[in-house]
């Protein structure tokens, strides 16, 4: 017998054996596939059954898990929420997860308008968009962010009687993340054509915006673990707030805190481009003051076209330089 045939059995059984460790392999993926969707759905038929027994109506109607074997894919037809003793309603269309098997940590959630919502002290809201995508990057114990994205995003009041809906607003993108940053939470938001409607403030007209902001809400985590409902005592530190139409443009950074009493205490910096231009929006916006706006930018435009302004508030007594704004009432 030569060598190559010796050779060929032992070629057949490693083959052989590559084969069944790949069934074993792909067996045991296979069982913890099914058994990770049943507990899905028994985990969240529990959900739903201690929310009914504090007499909340919740559910994921026609809740399905399919996918396999490339995907891990969570559908309902529908979202719902009703607590009738605290008269909070809330309810959305479709709403879809994908997990891909290569990117098991990283699932991405697609969620169907209108979303509809009834909250005590507000009127009953109706919105929706034409897109509106969720990600999140998963890690123990908290996610390393969690990302909104909205195209034609849109809300106007939801009536109950027989009155007509308010248009509110309309942006054509927005953008808004999530990340903790040790115990606190950072927030990094956009959006684009923004459009307010006039009758939504009053009658007052503003132009079409674009805005962008990059804030920290210090000791965030414990804020939402207790579901604090205030933000006395609380700090936040704006490493941005951008505002602009045209060449008009208004930006803020520094840090605001409120006292356990509700006083906010404040040192911003505002930073200003084109400051005619901004004094002719604000001036439209706040025809009453119009005068007032102009005198007081025209003094800005002297110096420069990119003027900053010291903003501080102590004690919530408001003021820019030397010159008093007002006091500002205490935070609930």
């Amino acid at each position: 017998m030569t060598s190559s045939d010796e050779l060929q059995p032992n070629r057949s059984r490693r083959l052989w054996w590559l084969v069944a460790f790949i069934v074993v392999l792909f067996g045991i993926y296979s069982a913890g596939w099914f058994y990770l969707a049943n507990k899905v759905q028994s985990e969240a038929d529990k959900a739903v059954e201690t929310l009914k027994s504090q007499g909340i109506v919740a559910g994921c109607s026609n809740l399905a898990v399919s996918g396999y074997p490339l995907s891990f894919v969570i559908s309902c037809d529908t979202l719902g929420y009703q607590d009738d003793a605290r008269n909070i309603a809330a309810s959305a269309g479709t709403f879809s997860a994908v997990a891909q098997i290569t990117q098991p940590l990283s699932p991405v959630a697609d969620l169907r308008g209108p979303l509809r919502t009834s909250v005590p002290g507000m009127l009953p809201l109706w919105i929706d968009w034409e897109t509106l995508q969720a990600k999140a990057k998963l890690s123990w114990p908290l996610p390393r962010h969690i990302t909104l994205e909205a195209t034609g995003l849109s809300g106007q009041t939801d009536p109950t009687d027989d009155t007509d809906p308010v248009e509110l607003f309309y942006a054509r993108t927005a953008t808004g993340q999530l990340r903790p940053n040790g115990t606190d939470v950072n927030y990094v938001g956009s959006f684009t054509d923004l459009e307010i409607d006039a009758d939504a403030i009053g009658g007052r007209v503003l132009p079409a915006l674009d805005g962008s902001g990059d804030v920290t809400l210090k000791n965030g985590l414990t804020l939402l673990e207790t579901q604090a409902k205030s933000l006395r005592g609380q700090s936040i530190y704006i490493a941005q707030l951008d505002l602009s139409s045209g060449t008009a443009h208004i930006s803020v950074a520094g840090t605001v805190s409120v006292d356990v009493e509700g006083l906010i205490d404040a040192d911003l910096t505002i930073w200003l481009k084109d400051p005619k231009a901004v004094a002719a929006i604000l001036g439209a916006a706040i025809p009453e003051q119009k005068s007032q706006i102009e005198q007081g930018f025209a003094g800005l435009a002297m110096l420069g076209n990119e003027p900053s302004l010291p903003l501080k508030i102590v004690k919530s007594k408001a003021s820019i330089g030397f010159i008093p704004l007002g006091k500002i009432k205490p935070v609930q």
